[in-house]
């Protein structure tokens, strides 16, 4: 990975469809701040997901599927762009927060809407001749850079904000209009079998990010009510209704494509933008818990950035089945191509086609940069994953953690004294594709008050002493 090393991707429509195949509508589901240990099919026991476990047990499952960054809009404008974010020079979400004034780093300026010179899937499909409809959260830029300037027919509830000021009616978002105890969920979830029932006959990709289970926690009354009886150790019962009211929200989906007679001939993705909040500001009172995996949003150690990825392909995929292949939000772009027989441009993912029929994606590197202090606790960081390890470097201080993960997902024991070869190799390999993608570092703060700097934030995790 030595200077601009991109994937370029070029596929006919006899690789992507194989002859005769008809095209593939796309219905891509994206959930808000979903950890990867909320669902069922991912060993959760105590909230209730029947639909999804169905659609897991329909679908190709993948074990370690990442987000390109700890935090939402970075995370999405991979998934349009199938680039990644330090290369769009997009790292953290939009606006981001305001510089501490007295923390070590500066961290770096960055892009405010998803750069208008990288074309987006939707844009690409739509010149292929496919439908496309946004529906639901953006958080990719504001007025002249909204769904509809980016190649979607279609907005509904998107905007430049990043997550709803309330779940519940009365509330006005493009497009849409809640009224009293409309709740914001089943609406986009409604919104969204309208669309692709109205397109029939037409291929077309549905992008539905739902807001939820983000904040504000917010759901039914009765749902809540369910999980304050029961035991759901450290996560918040409004939590556990919010992840329910997105099962109900697929299982709506999957009748509605078997109503609409589209099932067979629709391509369902579901995934989300980054990992489960485990704290949030100075809040001592956790929302989720990504265990065994270390942390959550905001971090780039494995709970801020693992995620449940389950796609449904009649045809193409096994049901049931689960791999140890690791994808990226950078794949779905050139994937999105290839299965639409579309040629794209030069992107930073690869094309999932062969994992879905069953086969290996081969060995690659993923990259994570997050030059920015988060809200949950997260410093400033970088890491790479090559194979069963993963080297973190942290910016404020150069400190490097080496984790061999695949025995480790909860990333405790420190390796890098014990395998310094193989940190410094991963760490040139990082250093290196850093420089290839022109990432911005942040620099050091002139302002910097060692006993100021600590925001107090509940998230802080410290570092990890060397096995």
């Amino acid at each position: 990975m030595r200077r601009r090393e991109f994937l370029g991707m070029t596929a006919g429509a006899a690789v992507g469809l194989g002859a005769g195949r008809q095209r593939p509508n796309f219905l891509f589901v994206l959930m808000d701040d979903l950890g990867w240990r909320d669902l069922g099919p991912y060993g959760n026991s105590f909230i209730d997901t029947p639909n999804i476990n169905r659609f897991a047990g329909e679908s190709l499952r993948f074990r370690e599927a990442y987000a390109a960054c700890p935090v939402c809009s970075p995370t999405r404008a991979s998934i349009m762009t199938g680039q990644y974010p330090a290369r769009l020079h997009l790292t953290d979400w939009i606006p981001g927060r305001r510089q501490w004034p007295a923390a070590k780093l500066l961290t770096p300026a960055f892009n405010q809407f998803l750069p208008m010179e990288n074309r987006t899937i939707a844009e690409e499909l739509g010149a292929a001749g496919y439908r496309t409809g946004a529906i639901g959260k953006w958080h990719l830029g504001g007025p002249g850079h909204l769904p509809t300037d980016r190649g979607f027919g279609t907005n509904i509830g998107g905007t430049a904000a990043g997550q709803p000021p309330k779940y519940f009616g009365p509330l006005e978002l493009p497009g849409l209009k809640l009224e009293p105890g409309e709740f914001l969920t089943e609406r986009l979830t409604e919104e969204a079998i309208r669309f692709m029932k109205a397109e029939r006959g037409r291929p077309f990709f549905l992008y539905l990010a739902h807001f939820t289970v983000h904040l504000p926690l917010q759901a039914r009354e009765e749902v809540i009510a369910k999980y304050r009886g029961r035991d759901t150790g450290d996560v918040n019962p409004v939590y556990c209704a919010m992840v329910e009211s997105a099962d109900a929200s697929m299982g709506k989906l999957m009748r509605g494509l078997e109503e609409a007679g589209l099932s067979e001939n629709t391509v369902v993705i579901f995934f989300s933008d980054n990992g489960g909040v485990r704290f949030q500001g100075k809040n001592a009172q956790p929302v989720t818990n990504n265990a065994p995996l270390r942390a959550g949003k905001g971090h780039v150690f494995e709970g801020g950035i693992r995620e449940p990825l389950m796609i449904r392909w009649p045809g193409v995929t096994r049901g049931g089945t689960v791999t140890a292949e690791r994808a990226a939000s950078i794949d779905f772009y050139p994937t999105l191509c290839e299965a639409a027989g579309v040629k794209s441009g030069t992107v930073d993912g690869r094309t999932l086609m062969p994992v879905l029929r069953g086969g290996s994606l081969g060995a690659r590197p993923l990259f994570w940069h997050y030059p920015h202090y988060s809200d949950q606790g997260g410093r400033p960081a970088g890491a790479v994953r090559e194979g069963d390890w993963k080297l973190i470097e942290f910016y404020e201080d150069g400190r490097l953690e080496l984790y061999r993960v695949s025995e480790d997902a909860g990333e405790r024991v420190n390796l890098v004294k014990r395998e310094a070869g193989r940190a410094k190799r991963l760490h040139g390999l990082l250093a290196d594709w850093r420089r290839g993608v022109g990432a911005a570092m942040p620099e050091a703060n002139p302002g910097y008050d060692a006993g100021r700097a600590s925001e107090g934030l509940t998230g802080y995790e410290g570092p990890t002493p060397e096995a």
